[in-house]
């Protein structure tokens, strides 16, 4: 897949969520929540020439995303989406917790696909 693609596979990843999480099933739309920030990590890595073939060489491309665009909450918006990836093995967040944390991946998704499209850097 190419940079289009995975920041489309975002966007779809996001709206398929909320659907789960609206018809009831947290673990699939904790899932696709995770899915979403990481196809948009992977696309900005891509454009960027970031490694992303690994957990760990993504987690390293988020924390040069988050200095490249000196916002420590990039780090912080992943590290959300990486809670819902943990939920869909053990169903392990409340209903607060999921409540709170959802518009902050979305966020996260938003910023990162906005600052994709405009090409910025830094």
């Amino acid at each position: 897949m190419n940079v289009r693609e995975h920041a489309q596979a975002a966007r779809e990843f996001l709206a398929a969520s909320d659907r789960e999480f609206t018809a009831g099933d947290h673990l699939q739309g904790s899932e696709k929540l995770y899915g979403s920030a990481t196809q948009v990590v992977i696309a900005m890595c891509q454009q960027r020439g970031l490694r992303y073939r690994s957990h760990r060489a993504m987690k390293q491309a988020v924390s040069q995303l988050s200095s490249e665009f000196s916002d420590p909450y990039i780090i912080t918006g992943f590290a959300a989406a990486e809670r819902f990836h943990e939920n869909f093995f053990h169903d392990n967040m409340e209903d607060y917790d999921v409540a709170v944390e959802r518009p902050g991946i979305h966020h996260f998704v938003n910023q990162m696909l906005a600052f994709l499209e405009s090409g910025r850097r830094s």
